[in-house]
């Protein structure tokens, strides 16, 4: 019983379909038949027959020792008591008419005669006929495959934009949130293309295209696709890079098909979204005049201009570079606005967590606005996708529901990357609990800083550790703050070298960034004894020369160091005011790995002075 249980375990159901096309058909039936041609007579039998002449098959007749003769053209098979032997006659000549010369008579012995003849003038003409039909077939097949070779040749010029129709399921603006002024500038587009006879009445010209700037992840695909599903019209999207091919022109000849095949579904929406591929200035690259990129860049500037003021056909474009674009492509009349998106406040977040926690089960103890305030800096993107990992964490565990715990770590995961279980040794653990320490209390001194949020030794992305605040809204940054963020970023060093005497290479990502924010001041902010001037803030092209003399880099150089001098300087001098309290955070960091703001408190106490920016400004919109 166990074998047969066994046996039928390893037995699988193999199942061959066959296409049954033409084609297959006419493939199958060519096989078929090239095999019967090669193989014709494999499946008989092998004889073992023996020849004799044809005088003693006469004989063996006369003595009456054979019972049959089998006639087949030329050959003649004898059957005898004995066995089978086979003889052969002259062609033509008449069975009956030897044996009746040679004296024998046939009357006790039974001849059959087999005629053959029509079968083999079919195989004659297979022979003949096969190969024909084999050599045609084939030549048709290379034709055929050169055809379509030529056909994806010309069809390099076809447009690539994929075509989101008025039936597909869309997205509309209740779909999109934190960018409630970019919709109320694409309300306009989309009410001039459900109803363009009130704008012509008044005169006013069919806006032809608008420029979607922000950074990545603020939602400017979306946003076009959202304004296509509420005007219901048809939407073509493509981006940038698909216009490039190898072959000189195909961009160009991708811009005509596509705007010929938009101005066919009219109303409808263009999207081409990192225009910057395509649209960056013309005549400062290394190629010149003619490059393949500005050829493209050409077609697209006359298509724009072409449109007939009847036409109702909007380009919408996306980009996170304004600034390489081309003149000619923003100006009026092509890209008539321009709509800037940024990073959501803390009103635009919570309504994009809403947005993204449909169809996910939350804890009812889940604090929206805590989880907003805390993922300052967030996109759109981002906070998708820490809704997403916060899902995938819950289910990890095993929850019903997801909570504040899940969503916690999840924010901390996008931000800084997973939790890394490293082996550390004690020194090490130390060493990285007094740099967070010092970190956490030079931001606690300082009156302008965000309150600390949580610190941790627990190793993430490339950081042994990590100090995080509690962000706050802010437009404008003081010089004064800058410079306690400074200072804040280099408490970490402080501490190393007031505890240890020593200096290590953890601090080496803090000394970059502090480094970062000083020369920015200097070179871009004017917040330096240079005075407010511009010192090569912007980018330069590799063939341009620098906009500052070596003396004035020098001057920059000094003004930087002493930034950071100063603000290294108070780090230490706060760290040994508060030594006995670096040394009992340090201490609990070690113990427990991770603490709380609420924790970090109750140690060090509440921050003193600090106010949070008001939010009262922030409304709600549906």
């Amino acid at each position: 019983m166990a074998e047969t249980k066994k046996t039928s375990k390893k037995q699988k159901i193999v199942k061959v379909k066959f296409d049954f096309s033409w084609k297959n058909i006419i493939l199958y039936g060519f096989i078929l038949l090239f095999t019967l041609f090669l193989f014709v007579g494999a499946t008989q039998p092998l004889e073992q027959t023996k020849t004799v002449p044809l005088s003693q098959v006469i004989s063996d007749v006369k003595a009456g020792k054979v019972s049959e003769i089998v006639v087949l053209e030329n050959k003649l098979t004898v059957k005898k008591d004995s066995g089978t032997i086979q003889t052969f006659k002259e062609p033509g000549a008449n069975v009956y008419q030897l044996f009746k010369d040679a004296g024998v008579s046939l009357d006790k012995t039974k001849v059959n005669i087999k005629d053959e003849t029509g079968l083999n003038n079919w195989v004659n003409i297979l022979t003949s006929i096969l190969p024909i039909i084999l050599m045609v077939a084939f030549f048709y097949f290379i034709f055929r495959q050169a055809r379509g070779a030529q056909e994806n040749i010309f069809s390099f010029g076809q447009s690539r934009a994929k075509l989101f129709s008025k039936d597909t399921p869309h997205v509309t603006f209740s779909d999109v949130a934190g960018v409630d002024e970019a919709k109320q500038e694409l309300f306009e587009i989309v009410d001039f293309l459900k109803s363009p006879g009130k704008y012509k009445a008044m005169g006013a010209r069919t806006p032809k295209g608008v420029l979607m700037v922000g950074p990545s992840g603020t939602g400017k695909t979306l946003l076009a696709r959202a304004t296509a599903g509420e005007a219901k019209v048809p939407f073509f999207s493509i981006a940038g890079s698909e216009f490039m091919e190898m072959l000189v022109g195909v961009g160009a000849s991708r811009v005509r098909d596509l705007f010929n095949t938009a101005k066919k579904s009219q109303p409808a929406i263009i999207f081409i979204d990192e225009i910057d591929a395509i649209g960056r200035q013309r005549g400062v690259g290394i190629m010149g005049g003619h490059d393949e990129r500005e050829q493209t860049l050409n077609q697209i500037l006359v298509e724009m201009d072409g449109f007939a003021p009847t036409e109702q056909l909007v380009v919408i474009a996306a980009t996170n570079r304004p600034d390489v674009l081309d003149p000619a492509l923003v100006r009026p009349g092509r890209f008539d606005r321009r709509v800037a998106l940024d990073m959501p406040d803390i009103v635009g977040r919570k309504a994009i967590l809403g947005i993204h926690a449909r169809g996910k089960p939350f804890d009812k103890k889940v604090d929206w606005e805590k989880t907003a305030r805390r993922t300052v800096g967030f996109s759109g993107a981002d906070l998708e996708n820490m809704l997403n990992e916060a899902a995938i964490l819950a289910a990890r565990l095993g929850k019903k529901a997801i909570d504040m715990r899940d969503l916690e770590e999840a924010a901390t995961k996008v931000k800084l990357g997973p939790e890394k279980k490293r082996l550390q040794s004690d020194e090490d653990r130390k060493m990285t609990a007094y740099h967070e320490a010092g970190h956490a209390l030079v931001s606690w001194q300082m009156p302008h800083m965000d309150p600390v949020h949580r610190i941790s030794i627990v190793s993430r992305g490339l950081s042994l550790g990590h100090t995080m605040m509690e962000p706050s809204e802010r437009v404008h940054e003081t010089k004064t703050r800058l410079l306690e963020q400074i200072s804040v970023m280099l408490g970490g060093r402080a501490a190393e070298n007031l505890i240890f005497n020593e200096m290590t290479t953890g601090a080496s990502d803090d000394i970059a960034k502090a480094t970062e924010v000083a020369r920015t001041m200097v070179v871009e902010w004017g917040m330096s004894e240079l005075g407010p001037i511009n010192l090569d803030g912007q980018q330069r092209r590799f063939y341009e020369q620098a906009n500052v003399s070596e003396e004035m880099a020098g001057k920059i150089d000094e003004q930087v160091k002493k930034i950071t001098d100063v603000a290294y300087q108070q780090a230490i001098a706060i760290l040994k005011k508060l030594r006995k309290k670096l040394d009992v955070l340090a201490g609990e960091l070690v113990k427990k790995e991770t603490i709380e703001s609420e924790e970090f408190e109750k140690l060090i106490g509440p921050k003193r002075g600090f106010k949070k920016p008001s939010l009262a400004y922030a409304t709600v919109e549906s």
